[in-house]
């Protein structure tokens, strides 16, 4: 099983969203179709990047990681 950390822009505000799950299409498309209370006035939102890896805990601390000022500046230099 792999765990993702995902990153999503919203086609609407050009914001990004931060998260990670074990179900990354299941995911994407929870956001899309309106689950997501934080996501759901943001749509439509688009995939701009993944890391994948089988340790849960390193998902949840890349998540984190990229929430942090060092993390948004990593993501803004890449992408």
């Amino acid at each position: 099983m792999f765990f993702y950390t995902y990153v999503l822009k919203s086609l609407k505000d050009s914001k990004l969203y931060i998260g990670w799950t074990n179900d990354l299409q299941k995911r994407i498309k929870s956001h899309n179709d309106g689950n997501v209370d934080s996501t759901k006035n943001r749509r439509p939102l688009e995939l701009i990047y993944v890391e994948a890896g089988r340790v849960k805990e390193k998902a949840i601390k890349r998540e984190k990681y990229f929430k942090t000022g060092f993390g948004r500046k990593f993501l803004k230099d890449r992408l």
